[in-house]
């Protein structure tokens, strides 16, 4: 905890231990203060207003070696050296947020003094005077425009790895070539009555503005904390005291996303109770009496990062349904995993309202926060998102009190994934179900050309009345930013993605998939992008069993298929 004094004329910062030998000694710095500033800052200042996640940020700075001091109050801002604002969620819960702690004023005049600032996302978006998300509610108005969402046929969110075209000189390019891919994950983009404090600019269906500089204040719509190696530097540039304002060597006119390989970690208890990362076959995760165990998670998470993957997801299949939440694993599986790793990272499992063993009651939106304050990007929904359908094709009535629109709401559409589980049913003609039938290549065992996808639950274990094309669109509707297309039928076969499955989906929604299930070689990837139009493709044992590494994938798409190198 910190412990702050406050008069005229001196600021007493917290405590910074450090270990010597046995003891551990405190040591206090102290830093002459008049006219609202402060001369000398012990440390980077983070604006976090206390929603999404600010732990990768203040996890990618510390790497750098810097210290990070979180904003608590007004002064706090005023007194910042270098100030950063990683604005994660929904515009208007932000600038509410903002408004309530009277942060908007002190935020202004650090501003109109052309003090360093970094802005991540949101915090770019917040500089401007209003967006179409929350069109009654006023932003900074730092600088003249609007945040507008995406007009195009293309998927939205705009999620995944994308370029920038540079449009004047920074600090930030510094030992940058030019043709690096950020990571970027939003709905909406700023657009400026004027171009003179554009810094890049991105193609996504059209031209968008990723980032402005205007003096000492810099913002970028994609993510530095999440971008890797690249990211990492960019944001040292911003840190450091002094750099050489540059243009990099290889600038493009256009830039194109690239599709996303995600590494999946399966986890759960083992019979002794440790964590372990796991895979099953046809979701069967035993062999021989035993949970099959591929390693450890946090382990396994950053082989993945030094590889290449471009997300990580950790999916918690025991769900640790009977631990307060302050206490479940998994929660230090993400903080310890986003020390090292620099990627976005999505965790599902226990997405819901629950009571534990002590009798506390959590909202689902509670269980999320938690999940992003340890370092989680995205939530991912599964089973409880088909329960969360099936209500809403009862009534159609979206009530605003379920899991997907409650965190939505407040983190941003772009922040929730569902995952869902289907399986083929095959029949002889379409009529005879109710549900979303397709034509398939593949007939059924009595010949059956005829097929639906049902939604399953509890592992795969229990089908519904449901089909997976109804089930995508609704999930949609209700706020959605992703799906996660599993299959059972393909999943540990190494056949292949149902490709059939992908499209159907795909074409019925206009949010980013995510193909799942049945890879078995380099090939597969290249052919479920080639075939379908999949942003992304997911694969798991291949991964932890070393049959298949993702570096042979990416060599497999490249020059094919557009990738992060």
């Amino acid at each position: 905890m910190s412990a702050e004094l406050y008069n005229s004329h001196f600021i007493l910062y917290k405590p910074k231990p450090f270990k010597l030998a046995s003891l551990h000694i405190l040591t206090w710095s102290c830093r002459e203060y008049s006219n609202d500033f402060i001369k000398e800052a012990p440390m980077i200042t983070l604006l976090d207003y206390g929603a999404g996640n600010v732990r990768s940020v203040i996890n990618a700075i510390e790497s750098l070696g810097e210290q990070v001091h979180l904003v608590k109050t007004e002064q706090d801002i005023l007194s910042a050296e270098k100030l950063v604002f990683p604005g994660v969620g929904a515009f208007g819960n932000m600038m509410e947020i903002l408004r309530q702690k009277n942060f908007v004023a002190p935020l202004m005049t650090y501003l109109s003094a052309d003090r360093p600032f970094l802005g991540i996302c949101l915090g770019l978006q917040a500089l401007f005077e209003r967006s179409e998300e929350a069109p009654d509610m006023p932003g900074l108005g730092f600088i003249k425009g609007r945040v507008q969402r995406f007009s195009t046929d293309l998927s939205v969110p705009h999620i995944g790895w994308n370029g920038v075209n540079i449009k004047q000189p920074s600090r930030l390019f510094e030992g940058l070539e030019g043709d690096e891919k950020f990571y970027f994950v939003h709905s909406y983009h700023v657009a400026p009555k004027d171009d003179d404090s554009v810094l890049t600019t991105t193609d996504y269906g059209y031209d968008f503005v990723s980032a402005i500089r205007r003096g000492n204040v810099t913002a970028t719509q994609f993510h530095p904390e999440k971008s890797g190696v690249s990211g990492l530097r960019l944001l040292e540039n911003f840190l450091k005291k002094e750099g050489k304002t540059t243009m990099p060597p290889r600038l493009s006119n256009h830039t194109r996303l690239a599709k996303r390989i995600i590494a999946c970690l399966d986890v759960r208890a083992n019979d002794s109770g440790d964590l372990v990362v796991t895979k099953g076959d046809q979701y069967d995760v035993r062999e021989k009496g035993d949970v099959r165990n591929l390693g450890k998670p946090v382990d396994l998470a950053r082989r993945y990062y030094e590889e290449g993957a471009d997300e990580i997801t950790f999916l918690n299949i025991t769900g640790f349904r009977d631990f307060p939440l302050e206490d479940m694993p998994m929660l230090e599986v993400l903080r310890q995993t986003s020390v090292n790793v620099f990627v976005p990272l999505t965790i599902g499992g226990g997405i819901r309202d629950y009571t534990d063993k002590d009798g506390k009651t959590y909202t689902a939106l509670e269980v999320a926060a938690k999940y992003f304050r340890s370092g989680a990007d995205k939530v991912s929904i599964g089973s409880d998102a088909v329960l969360v359908v099936e209500e809403y094709l009862k009534t159609g009535v979206k009530t605003g009190r379920s899991a997907i629109e409650k965190i939505a709401r407040v983190y941003g559409n772009q922040a929730v994934v569902i995952s869902v589980d289907p399986r083929r049913v095959y029949v002889k003609k379409p009529e005879y179900v109710k549900h979303r039938v397709i034509k398939t290549e593949f007939p059924g065992p009595n010949g059956e050309s005829y097929c639906w996808y049902q939604c399953t639950i509890k592992g795969g274990r229990e089908g519904r009345e449901l089909d997976a094309i109804t089930f995508a669109q609704v999930c949609e509707k209700l706020g959605a930013g992703e799906i996660l297309l599993n299959c059972i039928d393909r999943d540990g076969t190494n056949q292949g993605f149902d490709l059939e499955l992908i499209n159907a989906v795909k074409k019925a929604v206009s949010i980013p998939v995510i193909a799942s299930s049945g890879a078995g070689c380099a090939e597969h990837f290249l052919e479920v992008f080639d075939k379908t139009d999949a942003e992304s493709a997911l694969a798991a044992g291949i991964f932890h069993r070393k049959e298949v590494p993702i570096g042979k994938v990416k060599k497999a798409l490249k020059g094919t298929v557009e990738i992060r190198v």
